[in-house]
């Protein structure tokens, strides 16, 4: 498609920080900092931004003597683009295969953005004695999200590739806009965003995502999550535009037990745009026994 002139490869990514792991269905990219003795956090992204959305979580976490783990998803950053279906067991998957490879067997606590909370959610469901805390932030899975027009289109076989190959990926840009109560940092996030784009294989994966459900409902999965004895924290962003606060009320009747906190003024990405806000919090529920 048009846009995407790169290939991954062992020489493009000499210029990528992180590291890069071989897993069964490709190499993934991803950072592991902060202190090795401490407890273990990993952090795992949405629908199509990479593991950059999470800087201001690893910074303060490392910082406050977590060992932190982040990654890209299969499709996104500078992860590998395999040619298979971009389903829920295959994002599962990558995160027990991570886990295995990193040989991390310490129960984790995963944070969980918007899909990446649906993913999180279904590894706490299939490997609970590998949770040990669980926060969502502002996740889908509840109901079926809403899809921009541009989004729509990739449902139709055929008519969303050639669509895509016209206009590029500035549709995939200016949607993300949305996920900005502040305007004023749209233009930083968006230039990060775009480097993935370059790379082969992106469009496509974000395409097999969509058709294989990743943003329709997935309420059963909550229900099972509502039946666990965990420590759960979500948050959510007042203004989020792409997962409504009203889909927060099935989430908090799923799982009860959840402990619920709304950042005001904030749109999707409340850790991204609202850090003072949340971290404090998040340290807290973290560091509670």
């Amino acid at each position: 498609m048009r846009d995407e002139t790169k290939e991954l490869n062992e020489e493009t990514r000499k210029s990528v920080g992180g590291a890069f792991l071989q897993l069964p269905n490709g190499i993934t990219h991803y950072e592991l900092g902060g202190n090795e003795s401490g407890d273990v956090v990993v952090l795992v992204h949405g629908f199509s931004v990479p593991y950059f959305i999470y800087d201001p979580t690893f910074r303060f976490l490392t910082q406050a003597g977590f060992r932190v783990l982040r990654y890209d998803l299969f499709g996104r950053g500078f992860s590998d683009r395999p040619h298979v279906d971009y389903n829920l067991d295959l994002f599962v998957n990558q995160l027990v295969n991570l886990l295995d490879t990193l040989r991390i067997t310490q129960p984790v606590n995963l944070i969980g953005l918007s899909m990446g909370g649906l993913i999180a959610s279904a590894f706490t469901v299939r490997h609970p004695e590998q949770v040990n805390k669980l926060v969502l932030i502002d996740p889908a899975g509840t109901k079926s999200i809403a899809l921009t027009p541009m989004l729509k289109v990739a449902k139709i076989p055929f008519v969303a590739e050639a669509v895509l190959g016209l206009v590029g990926g500035e549709a995939l840009v200016q949607s993300n806009a949305r996920d900005f109560f502040d305007p004023a940092l749209v233009d930083h996030f968006s230039a990060q965003y775009k480097v993935q784009m370059q790379y082969k294989g992106f469009k496509r994966a974000i395409l097999s995502t969509i058709r294989n459900g990743m943003l329709e409902a997935f309420l059963h999965v909550y229900k099972t999550l509502g039946k666990m004895d965990k420590p759960m924290m979500l948050f959510w962003g007042r203004n989020d535009n792409t997962v409504p606060l009203e889909h927060s009320h099935l989430l908090c009747t799923a799982v009860p037990q959840i402990n619920f906190h709304i950042v005001e003024d904030c749109g999707h990405i409340p850790h991204y745009e609202k850090p003072d806000v949340v971290n404090p919090i998040l340290l807290d529920f973290l560091r509670r026994i």
